[in-house]
């Protein structure tokens, strides 16, 4: 009965049985990696690829301006790991060294593997993407470090006939944790199009940046922010509703459960802009009510609070 179900299946719909078998990729040492965005996570992910794994990095970012942030706070980690004795000042050079920034995508035309790390605005992503699969080689990943966008619709726009999966199969989700130099963690998400072998050598390659690697599949909040974002989402709404006050809350948390940071202050860390976007976009893509927004989170972020970046959070910094 079941070879006879596959049989079937195989005569409806070859296309997409075909979107599994069929890959452009080559597993294989990754020799050059490019990395797209020179903000916080991007240039984290640039800085332990070239300790780490060893490889030329080529930086892309719009703006010189912060091209050249990011290449100075590099130089400022580096030089802070070699006064702690962590690296030698070869180490750091090394590495440094192998930091190469440009303001055009262009420059990505010899990578084995790239990672975008912009924000999570699914218009630029899909742009990004769609320019990508034409410039990088055909042999070559194209990773997202998205947090929550749907990984089936950034492999999308990487082509204008959905049964042409040459560019599609190619793409997946590194999702990094932040802070990238500290974190080990990295998530793996395989949108409907990515191949096994795109899947295979992600997962390899971050091995080889030293990262402890999970797999996940393409669905909202994906693995780390399913369970991370409810779990803050449910401290502010005890704070809000008057549970317990903020330093109780982070208190029971850190002590209890041994966590290095209690919810509130992981929030304001996160940044609160992105713990609603994220919490928006659970609830809107599952339809589920215990996705809902805390609405002091809602305020907190209309006020222009936002956690550390902006100053002012749940604490003052």
């Amino acid at each position: 009965m079941a070879s006879l179900i596959a049989t079937r299946c195989a005569q409806r719909l070859p296309g997409r049985l075909r979107l599994f078998s069929t890959s452009t990729t080559r597993q294989g040492e990754i020799k050059k990696l490019g990395v797209v965005g020179a903000g916080q996570m991007g240039l984290g992910i640039a800085l332990v690829a070239a300790q780490k794994a060893q490889v030329p990095v080529t930086l892309i970012d719009s703006s010189q301006k912060s091209l050249d942030r990011g290449i100075g706070f590099a130089e400022k980690l580096l030089a802070r790991d070699v006064s702690k004795e962590r690296i030698t000042q070869e180490q750091a050079d090394a590495a440094r060294a192998l930091l190469t920034p440009s303001t055009s995508l262009d420059s990505l035309a010899d990578v084995d593997f790239v990672i975008e790390a912009v924000p999570e605005i699914p218009e630029l992503k899909f742009d990004i993407f769609s320019k990508l699969a034409q410039i990088c080689p055909q042999h070559a990943i194209l990773a997202t470090n998205t947090s929550s966008i749907s990984i089936t619709r950034i492999a999308a726009s990487t082509t204008a006939d959905p049964n042409d999966t040459t560019n599609s199969s190619r793409v997946v989700s590194t999702h990094f944790m932040n802070p990238v130099p500290v974190q080990k963690g990295v998530e793996i998400i395989s949108g409907l199009q990515t191949s096994k072998e795109t899947l295979d050598t992600a997962v390899a390659f971050c091995k080889r940046m030293g990262k402890i690697p999970s797999v996940s599949a393409d669905s909202p909040g994906f693995l780390a922010n399913r369970i991370l974002m409810p779990y803050i989402n449910e401290a502010i709404i005890c704070l809000e509703t008057g549970v317990g006050d903020r330093d109780s809350i982070d208190a029971i948390m850190k002590n209890g459960t041994n966590v290095p940071m209690g919810p509130l202050q992981l929030a304001d860390f996160i940044g609160l802009d992105t713990c609603l976007a994220i919490m928006k976009v659970l609830h809107t893509e599952t339809g589920d009510s215990k996705y809902r927004p805390s609405v002091l989170l809602r305020n907190m972020v209309d006020a222009g609070w936002l956690g550390r970046k902006s100053g002012k959070g749940f604490y003052d910094y």
